[in-house]
């Protein structure tokens, strides 16, 4: 399918939402830039207490999707060719062969995924950043689309790893779904006896090549020149912020702007307005910050820090007036 009109990457991308809700309660915003960041290419990490369905969300995204789907449950005895994959003594033929570990998948699940170790962790860096990886010095290239979808649970939680912060700039969103409102949680009991199983199944909406179309038609959204020095105001704001020991890289801004076109794009419109940017700099930015320790000592996170900057960085005249047509 070819998207010639912004509306029907719109309309498809509600069809997908809506297919993923109907297992997954509470979670409309977050789910809608989880999408975003799909359709713009890049990696999502949901990272929140156990138990409030941040897998449930993964999985059925992924399965509404319909992209090659495969979980891996991370452990701390993982080894990296557990994730990539390894060459292996074959006795038919008296040589060393590739096996494919699977990463080798259009959407990769890994469940957990700080509760690995940070040797294994970075074994996924080349593929999330090039969609390829290379053993014992060969390059093996991804399927095409190629999405990592993490999840991972605080590191204070007994029996997890930190992600490096190499890493954490590979995802462009790090999402928080947060407990679900009392109306919420009802529903989710409802649901489950309703449906009289224990597993929630989503079936696909789209498949594969369709996911490509969407992700081209994403690209052909205008994007203000005046919008884009915006992105990287408040990338730049936030290495000269109070308490930050180390800000956004340009990986953020980039971030930022390729996110913003994608909810454009999901809000049927082929430009990029001020308040897109402004919705998704917390998820984007957030997790790509070091604070000093006197900051963590008194308390402060970086998602304060990033609110601060969007407060304070201005939106310009020439964007504003653009945003209003």
């Amino acid at each position: 399918m070819t998207f010639t009109d912004i509306s029907q990457v719109a309309a498809t991308g509600q069809q997908i939402l809506d297919r993923v809700r109907t297992v997954v309660v509470g979670m409309d915003d977050t789910l809608e830039i989880a999408l975003g960041a799909i359709l713009a290419g890049g990696h999502v990490l949901f990272e929140d207490v156990p138990g409030l369905g941040k897998t449930l969300a993964a999985r059925s995204m992924a399965a509404a999707l319909g992209l090659d789907f495969r979980r891996l449950q991370c452990t701390p005895d993982m080894l990296p060719g557990d994730v990539t994959g390894s060459f292996v003594y074959a006795p038919d033929s008296g040589s060393f062969v590739f096996r494919e570990g699977p990463i080798f998948t259009g959407l990769l699940l890994a469940d957990e995924i700080n509760r690995t170790t940070p040797k294994t962790q970075s074994a996924m860096l080349e593929a999330m950043a090039e969609g390829q990886v290379t053993v014992e010095g060969t390059r093996f290239p991804l399927p095409v689309p190629f999405h990592v979808i993490a999840t991972s649970n605080p590191i204070e939680y007994e029996g997890t790893y930190a992600l490096p912060e190499a890493q954490l700039d590979r995802f462009m969103v790090r999402l928080s779904p947060g407990y679900p409102s009392e109306q919420g949680e009802v529903d989710i009991l409802v649901g489950r006896v309703q449906r009289q199983a224990e597993i929630a199944t989503v079936e696909p909406v789209i498949d594969a090549a369709t996911v490509r179309e969407m992700q081209l038609a994403v690209e052909r959204i205008h994007v203000d020149a005046d919008l884009a020095r915006y992105c990287v105001e408040l990338v730049r704001a936030t290495r000269g912020a109070p308490n930050v020991e180390v800000g956004a890289s340009p990986r953020g801004s980039l971030a930022l702007m390729l996110l913003g076109r994608a909810l454009a794009a999901l809000d049927g419109r082929d430009y990029v307005r001020p308040d897109d940017i402004k919705r998704v700099a917390v998820p984007v930015l957030a997790h790509r910050l070091t604070l000093t320790p006197q900051a963590w000592a008194q308390g402060a996170s970086p998602a304060d820090v990033v609110r601060r900057v969007v407060a304070e960085v201005p939106v310009p005249p020439t964007v504003a007036v653009t945003a209003e047509r």
